[in-house]
C-alpha cells in the first residue's frame, strides 16, 4: 500500500539516491554518480529550506516524492522510482502537490521527455511556452495547472 508522508532530515540519503537512481535510469547516457555531490547542495541549499517536501512510500520502500514552493507554485523535482512508473505513485504525489498549492503549479520539463509532458497533460498541466534550463541550457517547456 502505498502512503504518503511529510520529508524528514533522515530522509536525505534514500531521496538523493532515488532522485539519481531515476535520473539515470532515464537518461543512461549521463555519469550521474558524478552529481550526487552537486544534488546534495542543491537539495540542502534550495529544496529544503522553501520547498514542501512529499514522499511516498510502498512499505519501507522509498517509491518517490516531490517537492512544491507554494509561494510561488513552482513544482521544482518530480521522482518516481522507475519500478513504479505506471502505478499509483505519481497520481498521489501529483494530486499532493495540487493540494499543497491549489491556487496552481508551474514546472519545467526537458523537451525530450515526452513520458513526463505526456503525464503532466493528462494531469491537466498545459504548455505555456518554451524556456531553458537555468543550470543545464537545455531546452525546456514550461507547463502549468491552475486550480
Amino acid at each position: 500500500m502505498i502512503t504518503l508522508r511529510p520529508y524528514a532530515p533522515a530522509d536525505e540519503d534514500a531521496a538523493i539516491e532515488l532522485w539519481r537512481r531515476t535520473w539515470q535510469h532515464h537518461f543512461p547516457h549521463i555519469d550521474f554518480n558524478a552529481r550526487v555531490a552537486w544534488w546534495r547542495e542543491r537539495w540542502r541549499q534550495e529544496l529544503v529550506p522553501v520547498t514542501d517536501i512529499m514522499l511516498a512510500h510502498d512499505g519501507d520502500t522509498l517509491a518517490g516524492f516531490v517537492t512544491v514552493d507554494t509561494k510561488t507554485m513552482y513544482l521544482d523535482q518530480f521522482v518516481v522510482a522507475p519500478e513504479f512508473w505506471g502505478s499509483v505513485v505519481g497520481k498521489m504525489l501529483v494530486d499532493e502537490a495540487k493540494r499543497l498549492s491549489p491556487q496552481g503549479l508551474d514546472l519545467l520539463v526537458n523537451k525530450d521527455n515526452a513520458r513526463a509532458i505526456r503525464f503532466y497533460e493528462k494531469h491537466g498541466f498545459v504548455y505555456t511556452g518554451d524556456d531553458k534550463n537555468p543550470v543545464s541550457g537545455i531546452a525546456v517547456n514550461r507547463m502549468a495547472w491552475r486550480g
